[in-house]
């Protein structure tokens, strides 16, 4: 009986890692009905890291009410993985999707994260996951770090208002009042990218215009959070800002760094560890991964690549099944995958991908299956 592990991202947009991993599956099933086949989904920090994580190794669902990135009241998911660990994203409190039309980096806000960290801190964790994909803001955390108590004021003594918009007016910093429990709780962000927090390869340049700012606006953030960095500089005696990752989420990953203490960690390396994937790899004949777009970036903390190298220390094989296939694809072979599938196989519109996206994982899934059996016979 051949063993099957299906361990995929997200494909964003269209399906969550827990249904493409049971859209594969089907399709699997359907090529060969004798094969055991175990899901594990999986995020790297962005969009549907807590659901991946928790629907992987159990634990507790919560939510709470919070601020939302533009100011508004949205519920949120985070979850306790056990008694002291939780998990949360900044997706879900200050994310690209809860902003929609009204994208505008030099309004939108973290504060709803802080309060997420507020909840954990709350139900007695005393180790915070926060994973770092999919933010609408470019405030540097400092919204994060209000909520937690952190105070930034402008020249006249005013606090600062939500937002990008209101760093270049930032005059000087207390955060005497941060929640004291931060002392004593570990926090680890989640991230894919590198990127610092300013220049030409930071927040502001790199991921603002996904998040609605023009080149003039692009120059104003950048300078907003340099400025932040330099008084955070005077204040604390230290700078975070060229540390890698400390531009992900719009500085909120420098926030981590600065604000509460924390480090920053290779998402998808943490969520192979908390959910067991190298053990449950170990048991497999086949894996499977995927995403929603592989190219030669995807080298670049994505979680299938992730997932392969960590099939190649047991010398699995690997298939990855990718909505649309980009530019160097021999980088993603390279690196351990044995099969690159597309899941559109004729032309159709992102949108008809998107609509048709369970019957498409399920095809490929079927001819992924197919694949794996005809190499078994050809290389006996």
């Amino acid at each position: 009986m051949t063993r099957v592990l299906i361990a995929s991202d997200s494909f964003k947009g269209s399906a969550t890692s827990v249904e493409v991993a049971n859209y594969i599956a089907t399709g699997a099933h359907q090529a060969d009905p004798t094969i055991q086949v175990t899901t594990v989904p999986i995020a790297d920090g962005g969009e549907g890291t807590v659901a991946s994580v928790l629907a992987a190794v159990g634990g507790e669902m919560r939510e709470e009410t919070v601020v939302g990135p533009l100011g508004q009241s949205v519920r949120a998911q985070w979850g306790m993985i056990d008694a002291t660990t939780a998990i949360i994203e900044v997706a879900e409190a200050a994310g690209l999707n809860l902003a929609k039309n009204d994208l505008d980096p030099m309004l939108t806000t973290t504060y709803g994260v802080g309060q997420l960290v507020k909840a954990a801190l709350d139900q007695g964790a005393k180790k915070i996951y926060i994973g770092l994909g999919g933010s609408a803001t470019n405030d540097g955390g400092i919204g994060m770090a209000q909520a937690l108590g952190g105070h930034f004021y402008d020249a006249e003594g005013q606090e600062l208002a939500y937002g990008g918009n209101g760093m270049l007016q930032l005059d000087h910093v207390d955060l005497s009042g941060l929640d004291q429990r931060l002392q004593s709780v570990s926090i680890v962000g989640l991230t894919d990218v590198a990127n610092p927090l300013t220049g030409p390869q930071g927040a502001s340049a790199v991921f603002g215009p996904q998040k609605g700012a023009t080149k003039e606006t692009i120059q104003a953030l950048d300078q907003g959070l340099d400025h932040l960095n330099q008084v955070l500089k005077d204040y604390q005696k230290r700078s975070c800002g060229d540390l890698p990752g400390a531009g992900a989420a719009g500085g909120t990953g420098f926030g981590i760094l600065s604000f509460l203490g924390g480090r920053l960690e290779p998402g998808i390396e943490q969520i192979m560890r908390l959910t067991k994937l190298d053990d449950r790899i170990a048991q497999a004949d086949l894996v499977i991964t995927g995403e929603g777009q592989i190219d030669g970036q995807s080298l670049m903390g994505k979680a299938p690549i992730g997932i392969a190298r960590l099939a190649k220390k047991h010398q699995l094989p690997v298939i990855l099944i990718a909505g649309s296939i980009g530019d160097n694809i021999q980088a993603v072979y390279n690196a351990g995958v044995d099969l690159v599938l597309s899941s559109t196989v004729t032309p159709m519109s992102v949108d008809q991908a998107i609509a048709n996206v369970q019957p498409l994982l399920t095809q490929a899934g079927y001819t992924a299956l197919k694949a794996f059996n005809f190499d078994a016979v050809v290389t006996k």
